[in-house]
């Protein structure tokens, strides 16, 4: 998880220079790796480049980085190529050994040094299962076969898939919090990293919510970083596996539980971000949405603040300035703030019945603004 944005961001956005470059998953690496392992199985020669077919069409060639032959089993290794996206897995050496299975068993797939094991329930695999996700072992099931019908291979063979410092790069991301345990997951639907999509965290996300309904978390948290997550945190004690690490992607976390809802939801980070998502804003990036400062001084008006305090924060240099501006004042930005994101994460909840509370945090930790769902009515019940 990031550290929270320090609200020091200005109106105005950032500006990309040549076309981000695309990438290839963990899953495409690891396919490559197992067509050219099996291959060199079957013919005792690697393939270099080796090409291979991915779901979308396309058919990239990757280069070998480590080729190896031990008794009876072939390993094969390529190094990811993320493109320009801001992976953690960029640059790892995706190994894969495959060696014959049990006629008729098809396709066995186990865990090397690296690639982690699945013990909690929620994901799309079962607990115990190596961390390979479905879509990439359709992929290396489809290559095997291939490989299989060219070379009059019987399709047979357990493939074992390693990440080379795999267990160290998954402290980077959210395994643990989802039960992954023992390094990294084997991820991707279509093969392609999009720069900037970011699509890894979105499906950690998702995971994250499925794996909080799975075992039975009413409440949970996503937080834009990990100071206004501890915040969160120590107000509730909920356990990791109620934390979902939001980041930027308001939008992936709300949409998504318009879908699978829990009871409820803190929402919590820091003024800056919150007051783009109560602007309407659904992703959080300082390239794809700005601070807008003249909102917010009309947020300060609609608070209480006179005309002066209002200019003064329509001039402010940083949203954390318009903050502190506001503050001195004694009007409470940061509680309208808190409303207007909560109402925009409830008209994107499109009706799940979910309870929203936000929760703006500074810098220290401390929770300078809020709001939480209307009082329930009780005058029936007393009725």
């Amino acid at each position: 998880m990031s550290d929270d944005d320090p609200d020091l961001e200005p109106a105005g956005g950032a500006e990309s220079g040549r076309p981000l470059r695309r990438g290839w998953t963990t899953g495409a690496c690891a396919t490559a790796a197992a067509t050219a392992a099996y291959q060199a199985l079957l013919t005792g020669e690697f393939p270099d480049p080796v090409v291979v077919e991915l779901p979308g069409g396309k058919r990239p060639e990757f280069a070998l980085a480590v080729r190896r032959r031990e008794a009876g089993r072939v390993t094969a290794g390529v190094v990811k190529d993320a493109g320009d996206d801001p992976d953690v897995t960029h640059g790892a050496l995706v190994l894969v050994t495959v060696w014959e299975g049990p006629r008729g068993a098809g396709v066995e797939f186990r865990a090397g040094d690296g690639v982690g094991t699945v013990t909690l329930p929620g994901l799309p695999l079962a607990v115990g299962e190596p961390a390979i996700n479905p879509a990439p072992r359709r992929m290396i099931r489809d290559a095997v076969a291939r490989v299989a019908a060219n070379h009059r291979g019987s399709g047979d063979v357990v493939v074992e898939i390693g990440v080379e410092g795999g267990e160290e790069i998954a402290r980077r991301t959210w395994n643990g919090r989802l039960g992954i345990l023992g390094g990294l997951s084997i991820l991707g639907t279509t093969g392609v990293v999009i720069p900037y999509s970011c699509s890894a965290w979105i499906a950690s996300i998702r995971q994250g919510i499925d794996v909080a309904r799975a075992t039975g978390h009413e409440h949970v948290i996503a937080a834009t970083g990990d100071t206004s997550e501890r915040a969160a945190q120590a107000r509730y004690g909920l356990p990791d596996s109620a934390l979902l690490d939001m980041g930027d992607f308001a939008g992936a976390v709300l949409e998504y539980l318009a879908r699978h809802p829990v009871r409820r939801l803190t929402l919590a980070g820091g003024f800056a971000k919150l007051s783009k998502l109560a602007a309407g804003h659904l992703d959080l990036h300082s390239a794809r949405s700005q601070v807008d400062l003249g909102r917010l001084a009309e947020s300060a008006r609609a608070a209480g603040a006179s005309g002066q305090v209002a200019d003064a924060v329509r001039g402010a240099s940083t949203a954390l300035h318009a903050l502190q501006l506001a503050q001195a004042a004694g009007v409470p930005l940061a509680d309208r703030v808190a409303a207007d994101a909560r109402a925009v994460a409830v008209e994107t909840l499109a009706g799940a019945p979910i309870e929203v509370e936000v929760l703006v945090v500074d810098r220290e930790g401390h929770v300078v603004g809020s709001a939480s769902p209307d009082p329930p009515r009780r005058a029936r019940a007393e009725e």
